[in-house]
């Protein structure tokens, strides 16, 4: 996936956790629904983040960015910070 393509996806993940906060605020709170879609959010933009770190750092250590590869949630969830 291109750097571009991971920018939009991230731009459309962000955008729709925007919705869901602007959903909130009309004084009913979030839904069981809604706070799991946020969750689910959060845990994507990590990973999509976590992708596009790897073809930063390969296209700077000046290998192929191509070759990063998706992680799995629960490794780009465990990292340590």
């Amino acid at each position: 996936m291109a750097d571009l393509d991971l920018f939009h996806q991230i731009n459309a993940l962000s955008s729709e956790e925007e919705q869901l906060y602007a959903s909130a605020s009309d004084g009913d709170g979030l839904s069981a629904d809604q706070i799991e879609r946020l969750e689910a959010i959060r845990v994507e933009l990590d990973r999509v983040y976590d992708l596009l770190h790897q073809r930063q750092a390969r296209a700077a250590a000046g290998m192929n960015p191509d070759d990063a590869a998706e992680r799995s949630a629960e490794v780009v969830e465990r990292y340590q910070q």
